[in-house]
């Protein structure tokens, strides 16, 4: 492997999903670039297909169930992760979310607490858990925003994603700010649609789109040595 800045680190990948979706290139750039990978996903066939995917690419690769949104379960997960990777973990990328249309007037309370659980509740209870883990190795969190959070982007009709995405984007710079002492680094990621099998099905194959190996290499620059001191930034892409 001529470049693989994510020698021996191990990385964990929440939201890795099916074949088709951001997870698959995501890990896959991240073992191709070293790395070791825990898969995590809300169901285990899935976790464990992108796994073995991994694992036939030469990675170290284990798969792991979880709901994110059940903090007992978020905090088990850290528990056997940590105790599998020496207490440490150099890197945690969070892609786990969902998207929903939803207006102000119209949506009901469901809709908005489903949009902040996948979304937002994910995020806060994962970095809270595995935070002593990033604090051992001084490592990264990468968390996925979105451009519907941005200033000035439109976000009629999407209200309770982009309310939620928002909060993202505020988590990780107080992430940032409380733990750059410790060494530990947040940075986010704020894509328009990503293009996945499931946005094309939706969207239409000439939507604008950035492509899943453009996310990637962000991810992995993010992860690694060659993006530090780079904390409580919001990336744009697309």
């Amino acid at each position: 492997m001529p470049h693989a800045p994510l020698a021996g680190r191990s990385v964990l990948v929440t939201g890795i999903g099916r074949e088709g979706q951001v997870g698959e290139v995501v890990a896959a750039a991240l073992a191709d670039a070293g790395a070791s990978i825990s898969a995590v996903d809300l169901l285990s066939d899935a976790a464990e297909a992108r796994a073995a995917a991994l694992r036939t690419r030469g990675a170290r690769a284990d798969a792991y169930a979880c709901d994110l949104t059940n903090e007992s379960a978020v905090q088990k997960l850290a528990e056997t992760i940590g105790s599998k990777n020496g207490g440490r973990l150099d890197a945690l990328v969070h892609l786990a979310g969902g998207f929903g249309m939803s207006s102000v007037a119209d949506s009901a309370l469901a809709v908005w607490q489903k949009q902040l659980a996948l979304n937002l509740t994910t995020a806060a209870l994962t970095a809270r858990a595995f935070l002593p883990l990033l604090r051992a190795a001084r490592g990264a969190f990468v968390f996925f925003g979105s451009a519907a959070a941005l200033p000035g982007a439109s976000v009629a009709n999407v209200a309770a994603y982009a309310t939620a995405k928002s909060g993202v984007l505020t988590l990780m710079r107080a992430l940032s700010e409380e733990e750059r002492a410790n060494g530990v680094r947040a940075n986010a990621l704020a894509p328009i649609s990503i293009r996945t099998a499931a946005n094309e099905k939706s969207m239409g194959t000439d939507a604008r789109y950035v492509e899943r190996e453009d996310v990637a290499r962000v991810v992995v620059w993010l992860c690694s040595d060659e993006s530090r001191p780079l904390t409580g930034q919001v990336l744009p892409l697309g």
